[in-house]
């Protein structure tokens, strides 16, 4: 299997996309879990790099205040993407959020998906969620 690189995009309970972010995956059949995990990785990695003021992520820095479509940290620190991950797959398991895959709606960490070029993967958050 080659590698594949997809984007992930944030949407409303209405479908709008108010943010996207490009991930690569080493192979094509991933796991929700895996995908959580490269998402989260792939944004504290970002943030961590340009120490920017605003965090956009898919979970709350502890620490960060809401702002539109992302959080505001009062001064740059660096984001702990094992924390972040970790908040992020828990939330995942409470419903904080859901992905659809392919327009299959992702049940389990463990569930397993082949993704191919065309592939559309959307996380829909439901309430704000806070991490490290």
């Amino acid at each position: 299997m080659s590698s594949i690189s997809v984007t992930i995009k944030d949407e409303t309970s209405g479908g709008k996309t108010f943010h996207s972010i490009q991930i690569d995956f080493p192979t094509s059949l991933v796991t929700v879990g895996e995908i959580i995990e490269k998402r989260v990785i792939a944004e504290v990695n970002e943030y961590n790099k340009t120490r920017n003021d605003k965090y956009y992520g898919l979970v709350q820095p502890d620490g960060a205040e809401v702002i539109l479509n992302g959080f505001r940290l009062q001064k740059f620190r660096p984001v702990d993407a094992k924390k972040q991950t970790q908040v992020a797959k828990d939330a995942f398991l409470k419903n904080g959020f859901f992905i659809l895959i392919d327009s299959i709606q992702a049940e389990s960490l463990e569930q397993t998906f082949v993704l191919h070029q065309r592939s559309e993967i959307s996380f829909i958050k439901l309430t704000p969620l806070v991490g490290g």
